[in-house]
């Protein structure tokens, strides 16, 4: 059950911007027909399989792959010596190998892959790879591992990754209430259902043509390339089907490998993950440790924030750069104070490598500083609202890192609407534990809780982020039709019909075809940062406009524009239909189009113009505990978010519908669990996913504050109801138990010690 409210801007074109036109996969996803990137088939098609590290930090003796060879029907079998080019890649740093070669570093480290022509075939016979390892003590705990003489997890680096001190204002300010809390966030998964896969098809050039799930073609594709030895033209890429991302896509898995033994083998190669081998083919989000003091005055206003963040990045670098930047920069919240002092670190280790995942570093420091504002609120003695609405930021305020808030920043008003909202019914419909008959209400009370975060939108600290577009309008059958063709990743959150839309309200064509992502047209960056429609919308509009252009300059009249296949004066008179102006001359246009820039960060201080755009959301989380089994029911969440302008009002809720159902999951039940560098529960049985059935009726209320700087005034919607959910449902059990709770997700046995 969900409730919504819109208050902004309305529709203005049929199917255009600010409408809700049907998925053109949706239907298909619905109906099982859609084609994921493991239904990929091809012609004389063999399987791929990758042999994996049992320990999370080894020295490699040696490597025999002839048990494998041995094997009837298997093709080839790889290890670091037959690499064609650069033996490590990575996002920010090329520091993981592409397979082990002198130490593995984490369990399921990738050592040797393995072709044949049957996948059972493919995977016994990588199991029979002889490896010898000399097993060292890991380094496990991001604490230790950041001191200096603790032992490096790369022998050529510290294990300090990176260091971000953000500095404001006076770091010996003194306050009349203070709070400090030490706070912990567990290892979270992705948790996409489609697991990792692709086909990769060797070509008569030399080079390969790989269809895969991924997040970013052209960083794929850069670093297959320097990998393969190849010059990138001959490394061409293709979007398949995804099934999720969520961040987890963003770095490489199986395309190397893929690609690798294509080229050997001379055959198509097929590599898909397992469940469990997907838990360790993917980064996951970062765990974290994070000390907070808040000063403030008696009335609650705040003096000054200080804090460190400490993050566990694992293994391998992969984004951990940006994540740490993004959790110190925003990790005071949206909140206006004047003196700050933030230190954000992360560390090397043998764990699990951890990169992107939704809402990047900001989910981390969310559930401290909001865990920090309810403190505050009950050492002053006042409302949790009002100790948020107090300190709200506001339009003109400067952020930590100096950077002045340009565009609406509803902090108050979003903050009084979740508050204003009428209660949750007074009775859970399912008690705690009530579908397993543990209970029928004894020792079951409820609380309230809220939660109020800020993200920033696409890529930051002056990195050239861009995206292109190419848009080509020709008649196809007697009429109009707009093909637009871009390397943006579909990941279900429902671009192609974004970029559908935009097309028509800038072309007046209903008719718009989404040519498949791939590498034959200019980069349109990752997929994540919440960071498409801003961006691929904007390269589209920008490409939709040259081409109008370029039509409207064939009549050299002014102030024409388009309409339902028509071309209309300033008065609205028909000039001309579409049709007759166009004739048999196609127009494309390409556009290369870049968001405001952006600065880097003072390495000493922290300051500079660092992000592109802010987002806003606020929940109000209702539970019911049971305090004696330690059980909770989300009984409702409410929550408010501006989204500048809702380019497809339907998508815009299912985003903050599923970006909350994973902030549930993280506050009550996602964790992967690691202990000694080993994951303990790589599998859907034993890492818990909230269900249809964990979900509450949600009340919506959507903003539409437009922004100055970006298209249509549109504002990056993906992440910030992952980030504030979080903290919500916390304060809300805590509200119900008295219980601390400082680390999620909060268990059962959190609850019982706390209160028995």
């Amino acid at each position: 059950m969900s409730t919504t409210t819109h208050l902004g801007l309305a529709a203005t074109v049929a199917d255009g911007i600010g409408a809700s036109p049907q998925r053109p996969d949706g239907r298909l996803k619905v109906t099982g027909e859609f084609a994921f990137s493991s239904d990929l088939w091809a012609d004389d098609m063999v399987w791929g399989a990758t042999l994996r590290s049992p320990h999370p930090r080894a020295r490699i003796v040696s490597v025999n792959v002839g048990p494998a060879l041995a094997v009837p029907g298997v093709l080839a079998a790889l290890t670091h010596e037959d690499v064609p080019g650069s033996k490590r890649y990575g996002l920010e740093h090329a520091d993981q190998p592409v397979l082990a070669f002198d130490e593995v570093r984490y369990q399921g480290e990738p050592v040797a892959v393995v072709a044949a022509d049957h996948p059972e075939i493919a995977a016994r016979a990588a199991s029979l790879i002889e490896v010898e390892y000399e097993v060292l003590p890991p380094i496990v705990d991001p604490e230790t591992a950041v001191l200096p003489d603790s032992a490096q997890v790369h022998a050529d680096r510290p294990n300090l990754l990176r260091h971000v001190p953000i500095r404001k204002g006076d770091p010996d300010v003194r306050a009349d209430v203070v709070v400090s809390g030490v706070y912990d966030v567990g290892m979270q998964d992705q948790a996409f259902l489609g697991p990792e896969s692709g086909l990769a098809i060797p070509a008569e050039d030399g080079g390969v043509d790989l269809y895969v799930a991924t997040q970013w073609l052209h960083v794929d594709q850069s670093q297959v390339a320097a990998s393969l030895g190849l010059p990138p033209e001959k490394v061409r890429f293709t979007l398949a089907g995804v099934g999720g991302a969520f961040g987890g896509r963003e770095d490489l898995s199986m395309q190397i490998h893929a690609c690798m033994l294509a080229l050997r083998t001379g055959r198509p190669v097929k590599m898909v993950y397992g469940r469990e081998e997907s838990f360790f083919g993917h980064v996951h989000r970062h765990p974290a440790r994070m000390w907070y003091e808040h000063g403030a005055d008696r009335d609650g206003r705040l003096v000054y924030v200080k804090a460190r963040i400490l993050l566990d990045g694992g293994a391998y670098a992969s984004s951990s750069g940006a994540v740490v930047a993004n959790a110190s920069t925003l990790g005071i919240g949206p909140y206006d104070v004047p003196n700050v002092v933030m230190d954000g670190e992360v560390v090397y280790t043998n764990n699990p490598p951890c990169g992107a995942m939704r809402g990047f570093g900001a989910v981390q420091a969310c559930f401290g500083y909001e865990s920090q504002m309810d403190r505050l609120a009950e050492a002053v003695g006042i409302d949790p609202v009002e100790i948020r609405v107090r300190n709200a930021l506001k339009t003109g305020d400067r952020m930590p890192t100096g950077q002045v808030v340009e565009g609406p920043a509803p902090v108050a008003e979003l903050m009084r609407l979740v508050q204003e909202k009428p209660p949750a019914p007074a009775k859970s419909d399912f008690l705690p534990g009530g579908t397993a008959n543990t209970t029928r209400g004894e020792g079951v009370v409820r609380g309230v809780g809220y939660g109020i975060g800020i993200k920033n939108v696409a890529f930051s600290e002056g990195f050239d982020d861009y995206s292109t577009a190419r848009v080509r309008l020709e008649l196809v059958g007697g009429r109009p039709a707009v093909l637009i063709h871009t390397a943006a990743a579909e990941v279900g959150q429902g671009l192609v019909t974004v970029l559908a839309q935009i097309a028509r309200t800038e072309l007046g064509v209903s008719q718009v075809t989404i040519a498949p992502a791939d590498t034959n047209v200019g980069s349109a960056g990752s997929t994540s940062a919440s960071r498409q429609t801003y961006m691929t919308g904007g390269a589209t509009k920008a490409a939709c406009e040259s081409v109008r252009e370029r039509l409207f300059a064939r009549l050299d009249r002014p102030g024409l524009r388009l309409a339902d296949e028509e071309v209309l004066d300033p008065d609205g008179e028909i000039v001309t239909s579409l049709g007759e102006l166009l004739g048999d001359e196609a127009i494309e246009a390409t556009v290369e189009w870049r968001h405001r820039p952006t600065s880097s960060l003072d390495p000493e201080t922290g300051q500079g113009n660092a992000h592109v755009q802010y987002a806003f959301a606020a929940h109000r989380a209702t539970v019911d505990v049971d305090v004696e089994l330690g059980l909770v029911r989300v009984v409702e969440i409410v929550t408010a978010q501006d989204v500048g302008r809702a380019i497809n009002p339907k998508a815009v809720e299912g985003q903050i519908h599923g970006g909350t159902a994973q902030g549930l999951g993280l506050a009550l039940m996602e964790e992967i669990q690691v202990k000694d560098g080993n994951v303990r529960n790589p599998s859907f049985t034993d890492y818990l996913l909230p269900t249809i059935m964990d979900m509450p009726p949600m009340r919506l209320d959507i903003l539409e504050l437009a922004d100055p700087h970006s298209p249509y005034g549109l504002r990056g919607v993906g992440e910030p109801p992952n980030i504030s959910s979080i903290p919500a449902v916390v304060a809300a059990v805590r509200a119900a138990t008295g219980a601390a709770l400082t680390r999620v997700p909060v268990r059962p046995e959190h609850i019982t010690e706390a209160v028995c």
